[in-house]
């Protein structure tokens, strides 16, 4: 979409939303020497008001919002994306119309039953960033020790791996089920944390195609530390970046943590850089309207970021040297 589209509204919220976005300190993407990884869900994503024009009927999302949602997408190189709808027409019109052709996408099918919403789970890349790996699946519970069928879950989580021209790593991402009871949540949080411990981290310590495993998604996790939820999400070894760990991923009134990324610290061969973030996007955009309206439009929750290192030169000459590469300045003592 050019530019010269934009009405003075919207450039203003573009100017503001990239001041956001900056004070996030999500880092620009470097050819290889980072990968940025992000997990948002995008409310009700399906159909897209083809207008710039506010639409008096439903859907209530349009052109305007799609610039917005693109603006920030595009500073990943690759991002996870819950609450797709079956109709995928924006999801589309955002890839072919908003980002281009360097972008890609890997889609689920829909979720089946009443449950599960008809949301779908979807990852979009930048194709000059990364690449699919081959690996794509939905994750099923295996059967009960009594050999009957295991409770599956509403929206089934989806597995995709991805590499770089160096490394490769994995993606599951999922919506757990909402409930009107926080407990509500419990079985499948667990059932997920450990699946996860016990199937998917353990065939990645073995070699397998899932290894890098990193988790992302909404889980409706009302809060991080001591929360019961919390708790059984990370009961299994999961860790949390601590630089997300006091980070709200919802501009309700009461902070909410829904929004969660991952991963088993035995599993991970990704240098972490130390650098995750949210992006609160929220009085940015949309500002003629209360955040509740703009929610319809754009989202209701924040997206999720955490950078990772791709340039492992200094690990390499550490090694060579017989040095910590973890300690302050490793090469202090080479000579000029």
């Amino acid at each position: 979409m050019e530019p010269t589209a934009y009405s003075r509204r919207v450039a203003e919220d573009l100017i503001r939303l990239k001041r956001r976005i900056a004070s996030s300190r999500i880092p620009a993407k470097v050819i290889d020497q980072n990968l940025i990884i992000g997990t948002w869900n995008i409310r009700g994503f399906g159909e897209v008001y083809k207008s710039w024009d506010e639409n008096p009927g439903s859907p209530k999302r349009n052109l305007r919002a799609l610039v917005y949602i693109a603006e920030i997408i595009r500073r990943f190189d690759v991002i996870a994306i819950q609450e797709v709808k079956r109709d995928t027409s924006g999801l589309r019109m955002l890839l072919e119309d908003m980002l281009g052709p360097n972008w890609g996408m890997v889609l689920s099918d829909v979720s089946a039953g009443d449950k599960g919403n008809s949301e779908r789970l979807a990852f979009l890349y930048d194709r000059r960033r990364v690449q699919p790996s081959g690996l794509a699946g939905e994750i099923v519970l295996p059967p009960t020790a009594d050999g009957n069928p295991a409770q599956q879950f509403d929206r089934t989580p989806y597995i995709v791996g991805f590499q770089t021209a160096r490394e490769k790593f994995s993606l599951l991402t999922t919506h757990i089920r909402y409930g009107k009871n926080p407990a509500d949540r419990l079985g499948e949080i667990n059932a997920l944390a450990q699946y996860s411990a016990n199937e998917i981290r353990k065939r990645a310590l073995s070699g397998s195609d899932e290894s890098n495993l990193i988790i992302m998604g909404d889980f409706n996790i009302d809060d991080r530390g001591d929360n019961p939820l919390f708790k059984a999400f990370v009961s299994t070894g999961l860790v949390v970046p601590p630089q997300l760990l006091n980070q709200k991923t919802t501009y309700d009134t009461k902070p909410k943590y829904y929004d969660q990324i991952a991963w088993f610290m035995d599993g991970l061969n990704l240098p972490e850089s130390g650098q995750a973030g949210v992006i609160d996007f929220g009085g940015a955009i949309f500002k003629e309207m209360p955040l509740a309206e703009m929610s319809f439009r754009v989202s209701d929750h924040f997206p999720l970021w955490v950078e990772f290192t791709l340039d492992r030169s200094t690990e390499t000459m550490a090694r060579v040297l017989g040095i910590d590469p973890g300690m302050p300045d490793p090469f202090k003592s080479i000579p000029n």
